[in-house]
């Protein structure tokens, strides 16, 4: 047999209140529960968003051949160093130059030889770092010209060195073509059969190459084979950078 229970009209009021107040409140907690979820599951998406992208990675440094602009007192010289052909003499000259160490060096000196038939004294200018220990790197191997095809001719950049591998940090600018100065393995080796290296050329800018090589040289200064060669006043090479925007490539005379 079922027992029916009756309330007191009070008791069930207060059942029925009760009742309702934690219906009431369970659906409160569920309303606030589902508003959670969606900004949860949003969370790493936001964060992905306001997370920054990785960078590029930064292309390699292979151009064949780099632009370089030499700031001078006397103007600027624009060259054209040639990693193709001659890589280790090239990449030499352009570790001096992103490293700053020709800033502040001078040309010091002008070779004048013959004049060509349009009268113009040919030879060459040189400069660099005089191989001063706090500005020079460690010495190259040396690149010959019959290896990297490379020749001297006018414009041509040459590595100043005493014997094959102790080239550093100065260079020659021709002024005009010098073939005597390309190896020619043929030559005895009292006349240097291993020539110097050819690693570039100047695009732009001979005229002040021209000018550099036509001033004034001391009677005095200078030791040995550079007696009689020394410019004076020097040419200050203020400045060796990489150009920012590099035109069209220049072909190597040949």
């Amino acid at each position: 047999m079922t027992h029916k229970v009756t309330l007191p009209p009070m008791a069930a009021r207060k059942v029925a209140l009760f009742t309702a107040l934690l219906m009431a409140k369970i659906m409160v907690f569920m309303a606030l529960f589902a508003l959670m979820l969606p900004a949860q599951a949003a969370a790493p998406a936001k964060k992905a968003r306001n997370s920054a992208a990785p960078k590029p990675a930064t292309p390699p440094d292979t151009a064949p051949r780099v632009r370089v602009v030499l700031t001078t007192s006397a103007g600027p010289i624009t060259v054209e160093v040639d990693r193709e052909h001659a890589p280790i003499t090239a990449g030499n000259f352009l570790r001096y130059v992103d490293q700053k160490r020709f800033d502040g060096t001078i040309f010091y000196r002008s070779m004048k030889l013959w004049a060509d038939e349009n009268g113009q004294i040919q030879g060459l200018i040189q400069g660099g770092t005089q191989n001063n220990p706090k500005r020079i790197l460690k010495p190259i191997a040396h690149e010959p010209t019959n290896i990297t095809g490379l020749r001297h001719t006018a414009g041509a950049l040459s590595m100043a060195r005493w014997a094959p591998g102790t080239a550093t940090g100065d260079f020659s600018i021709l002024v005009g073509s010098l073939p005597g100065l390309d190896a020619d393995p043929a030559r005895p080796k009292a006349e240097e059969p291993e020539g110097y290296a050819v690693f570039g050329y100047v695009v732009d800018g001979m005229d002040v190459v021209r000018k550099i090589h036509d001033g004034p040289v001391s009677a005095t200064k200078g030791e040995g084979a550079l007696k009689g060669q020394m410019l004076d006043p020097a040419i200050t090479i203020i400045s060796a950078r990489r150009a920012s925007v590099a035109a069209a490539s220049h072909t190597a005379p040949q």
